[in-house]
Parts: structure tokens; sequence; C-alpha cells
């Protein structure tokens, strides 16, 4: 009887190291306050907002959704630039439609895009016809 143990035992945990166990995707969540004062460079506007975003490792998506105030007037783009940290500018590194608030997104990122994002390199602003350079901005950070 313990040999019968043993040798269906040692099946078992043979067959244990060919059964292929799914990754789990790493799910990060990202906020960003969007401000004028935080525009490079900063603009008179009274607009404020708020981003949320959350990457799936997994499927490389990034999901978007936010909310602005106060604006001089109706947003013509929004974007995400990167790679750059708070203060400075970059290009832009994902279009998105220009929203009207609240409003949201989705996308698949490369793995460039992602790894700025996740290092904190990414802003994301609100373009209006008096602010063509960005009216309100924000730098995405990890949610705490």
């Amino acid at each position: 009887m313990n040999r019968i143990f043993r040798t269906t035992f040692a099946g078992l945990a043979v067959a244990a190291t060919f059964i292929a166990v799914p990754a789990l995707a790493d799910m990060m969540n990202f906020n960003a306050s969007l401000s004028a004062a935080d525009e490079v460079p900063p603009t008179a506007s009274k607009g404020s907002g708020m981003l949320d975003a959350t990457y799936d490792s997994a499927t490389k998506k990034l999901t978007w959704k936010g909310t602005y105030t106060g604006l001089t007037g109706a947003a013509i783009a929004a974007h995400f630039h990167g790679p750059a940290p708070a203060g400075k500018s970059a290009g832009v590194e994902l279009a998105a439609p220009a929203p009207a608030s609240p409003f949201s997104g989705m996308a698949t990122l490369t793995d460039a895009q992602a790894a700025d994002l996740i290092a904190g390199n990414v802003y994301f602003n609100v373009h209006t016809a008096a602010n063509p350079g960005g009216e309100i901005r924000g730098q995405l950070a990890k949610a705490k």
C-alpha cells in the first residue's frame, strides 16, 4: 500500500510540473490632479480637474476617466505626454479624444510608454483655444 501511495504521489508531482499556471496581471492605479499651475509655463486659468487611470500589464491596456471644470473655453485636445518629470515638457505619447467633462478612454501602450508611466514620467493635459499649448496639466503618479 505504501508503494502505491509513493508511486501515485510521484506521478502527481510530475504532472503538476507540466500544468501551466497563468501569470497574474499586475493592475496598477494612477491619478493626477490637473491644474493651471502645473502647466509649463503655468497658465492664468481657473481650471482644475482629476484623472484616474488603470494599467493592466498583461494586456498593456491603459484605461482612464477624468473630470475638469473652469476652463477658459471648450477643450480642443487632450494628450498624455512623456517622458518628462513634473515641471518639464515632452512630446505627445498618446492622444486622447478632445474631452468634454467627464471623459474616459482606453489605449494599448507600447513597452516604452508603459515604462514611462510606471516611472512617473507621464503627464496629462487639456488644451483650449486660449491655451493651445495646454491649459491644465497633471503628472500621473501611482495611487496609494
